[in-house]
C-alpha cells in the first residue's frame, strides 16, 4: 500500500517504505479472524445493502407503509357485511279466566335472523383525504428509503477510506521506524568510532521511543476502523483493496457549477422529497380536520329474514329488503374539530418550515463538497508535488549528515517533516474521495456509479 507513486519517491526511501508497507499488511492480517474475506469498495457497498441493519429496518418500514393506501382505499370502496344470529326462547303468559283464575302457559321456542348489508360510501370528505394522505405518506417512506440507500453508500466509504488511511498511517510509522532505527544504529557506531556524539544518541533514541507510541496508537486505529467497516458489512475483513494512486483521476465534478449542483439537490435530493411528501401529508391531515364540520352521505342496500314462534303465531317468518340513502350531519362536537384544524394547521406550518430550513441547510452542504472535489484536485496535487520534495530533503540531510555537515536532529526533522507531507497526502486523497460519494448522495445522483467508478482505482 503506497501512499504515492513509487516511480517519483527517492530511491533511497523506497526500499525501505515497499519492507514497511509488506510488514504493516502481515501485522494487520493477523491480528483479526482466522476466518475472514478480502473485498473492494463495491463488494463492501453490496455486502452493507444486504447486511446492514438499519437499511433493513428502513425498508421494513417502508414496506409496511405501503400497507397505507390499499387501507385508505378501503374505506372508499363497498362494505358487504353479514349478520346471523339463532336463540331458544322461553315464554310465559299469565292470563285471568271467566272465573276469576289466573291461567299461566309455558311456551319454548326457537328464534332465528340473518341480515345481508351492503354500503357504498358516496360523499365522505375524510375518507378522501385520507387516501390522498396515504399516497404522500408512501411517497415519502419511498424517499427515506433512497435517502438511506444513498446513506449506506456515504458511510460505507467513509469506513472503508477511514481503514484505509489508518493502514497507510500505520505503513508510515512503520518506515519511520525502520528509518529511525537504521539512525539510531548508525549513531552508536559514529559514537564508538569517536566521530558522533552522545548527543546524537539520545536524540535518535527519543525519536525512537515516540515512534513506538505513535505505532500502538496506530494500530489501534487500524482495528477500532476495520471493526467500524465490518459492522457495516457484517462479516470480518482480512483485507482492504488499496487506493493506487496511478489509476485515480484528479478530475473537478461535472457540471463544473455550484449552482447546476444546488439546483439538481432541491429537485432530486431524497431528503427534499421526503419533506415535501411530508408537508404534503400535513395539508391533508388539514383536510381530514375539516372534513369534521361537512356530512356524510352513505347508499345502503339490505336484505334481512327473521323467524320466530309466539303464543299467537307459529313457525313466523318475516323477509324485508331494503334500497335507500343514509345521510349523516354533525351539529356540535363541543369544539372538539376546530381544536383539531387548528393542530393541524400548526403541524403544516412546522412541516413547511422544515422544509424550508433543510432547502437553506442543504445548499450548505452541497457547497462545502462541491469545493472538497474541486479543491481537492488542487490539493492533492499540491500535496504530491510537496511528498517529492520533502522526499529529497530527508535524502539530502541524511547525506549531508553522512559528510559531516548536517547534524543528527536535522535528519530527524526532515523525516518527520517527509512523513507529515505523506500523511497530508493521504488524507487529501481519501477526502476528495469522499466528497465525491457525498456530493452524489445529497443530490439524489447515481448510487452505485461513483463507488464503481471508484472503486476501479483500487488494486485488486
Amino acid at each position: 500500500m503506497a501512499l504515492f507513486n513509487p516511480n517519483t519517491t527517492p530511491a533511497a526511501t523506497a526500499r525501505p517504505t515497499r519492507r514497511a508497507l509488506a510488514l504493516a499488511a502481515t501485522l494487520i492480517g493477523s491480528a483479526f479472524y482466522s476466518q475472514a474475506w478480502s473485498l473492494d469498495l463495491s463488494q463492501a457497498y453490496q455486502a452493507a445493502l444486504t447486511q446492514d441493519a438499519s437499511i433493513r429496518a428502513t425498508m421494513a418500514a417502508t414496506t409496511a407503509r405501503h400497507e397505507r393506501v390499499p387501507q385508505a382505499r378501503a374505506q372508499l370502496l363497498p362494505n358487504l357485511s353479514l349478520s346471523a344470529s339463532r336463540n331458544r326462547n322461553a315464554l310465559g303468559s299469565t292470563t285471568p279466566n271467566f272465573f276469576g283464575t289466573r291461567v299461566t302457559a309455558y311456551k319454548n321456542y326457537t328464534s332465528s335472523s340473518e341480515a345481508l348489508t351492503l354500503r357504498q360510501p358516496l360523499f365522505r370528505t375524510y375518507q378522501m383525504a385520507d387516501y390522498r394522505q396515504a399516497q404522500a405518506q408512501v411517497d415519502d417512506a419511498d424517499a427515506i428509503l433512497e435517502r438511506e440507500l444513498q446513506n449506506v453508500g456515504v458511510r460505507v466509504s467513509a469506513a472503508y477510506f477511514e481503514a484505509l488511511l489508518t493502514a497507510e498511517q500505520l505503513a508510515l510509522v512503520l518506515a519511520q521506524k525502520s528509518t529511525y532505527t537504521s539512525q539510531f544504529d548508525a549513531a552508536k557506531k559514529r559514537f564508538a568510532a569517536g566521530s558522533g556524539t552522545r548527543t546524537d544518541i539520545d536524540e535518535a533514541q527519543a525519536a525512537l521511543d515516540l515512534n513506538v507510541a505513535q505505532e500502538l496508537e496506530a494500530r489501534q486505529n487500524v482495528d477500532f476502523t476495520r471493526r467500524q467497516l465490518q459492522t457495516l458489512i457484517n462479516q470480518p475483513i482480512d483485507y482492504l483493496a488499496p487506493l493506487d494512486p496511478a489509476k485515480m483521476a484528479l478530475t473537478p465534478p461535472s457540471p463544473d457549477r455550484l449552482e447546476d449542483w444546488t439546483e439538481r439537490a432541491e429537485t432530486s435530493s431524497p431528503e427534499i422529497r421526503s419533506l415535501k411528501a411530508q408537508v404534503e401529508t400535513a395539508r391533508y391531515e388539514v383536510e381530514k380536520a375539516q372534513a369534521g364540520h361537512y356530512p356524510t352521505l352513505d347508499a345502503t342496500l339490505q336484505w334481512s329474514r327473521s323467524d320466530s314462534d309466539t303464543v299467537t303465531s307459529v313457525n313466523s317468518r318475516y323477509t324485508n329488503k331494503s334500497l335507500g340513502l343514509q345521510l349523516n350531519v354533525p351539529i356540535f362536537s363541543g369544539g372538539y374539530v376546530n381544536a383539531t384544524v387548528r393542530q393541524a394547521l400548526a403541524d403544516q406550518e412546522r412541516a413547511e418550515q422544515a422544509l424550508e430550513a433543510l432547502r437553506r441547510d442543504l445548499g450548505v452542504r452541497v457547497h462545502r463538497e462541491f469545493r472538497g472535489v474541486t479543491e481537492g484536485v488542487l490539493k492533492v496535487k499540491a500535496l504530491e508535488q510537496a511528498v517529492r520534495s520533502t522526499g529529497q530533503v530527508a535524502l539530502s540531510n541524511q547525506r549531508s549528515f553522512e559528510a559531516g555537515s548536517r547534524t543528527l536532529i536535522d535528519t530527524l526533522n526532515a523525516e518527520q517533516q517527509k512523513v507529515s507531507a505523506q500523511r497530508d497526502l493521504a488524507q487529501a486523497r481519501f477526502i476528495y474521495l469522499i466528497s465525491q460519494v457525498r456530493l452524489q448522495a445529497l443530490t439524489g445522483g447515481d448510487k452505485t456509479g461513483v463507488i464503481t467508478k471508484i472503486n476501479g482505482w483500487l488494486t485488486p
